[in-house]
């Protein structure tokens, strides 16, 4: 099955998967989706991911984290640059999800990005999506 959005097919996958309280989920793997999956680990969102190797297309396998209180540590994933409208900014438009408390991740030349981090090395690009 073909999708035009990657990225937003992911996000969805992992917000009905918390709701669900599903342990992991799966999706069809890119470049891309692994860079989103490394952001979200490295900030505590998810337990894991990992690429399995299977015909036609690889498999992105996703592990959901959840709190003490069972609750889904992903309270809000949300899509921001989309296919029909391109979201980009500055080093000094990059959006303070927030106040902080949450993430932006950015695609930027030097690859993808958490908001904090693009704007410590002082480079934009593209606001793929952001997380709380």
């Amino acid at each position: 099955m073909s999708v035009n959005d990657p990225i937003s097919d992911m996000l969805t996958r992992i917000r009905n998967a918390g709701m669900a309280r599903n342990i992991e989920t799966r999706m069809p793997s890119t470049k891309i989706l692994v860079a989103i999956a490394g952001i979200l680990k490295d900030e505590g969102y998810i337990e894991d991911f990992n690429v399995v190797e299977k015909r036609p297309q690889n498999q992105l396998v996703v592990q959901l984290r959840y709190g003490p209180d069972k609750r889904h540590t992903i309270r809000e994933i949300k899509r921001i640059s989309k296919p029909g409208l391109r979201v980009y900014s500055g080093k000094d438009q990059i959006p303070r999800v927030r106040s902080g408390l949450g993430v932006a991740i950015v695609s930027t030349p030097e690859g993808v990005l958490t908001g904090y981090e693009a704007r410590r090395r002082g480079i934009g690009g593209e606001v793929l999506c952001t997380v709380w």
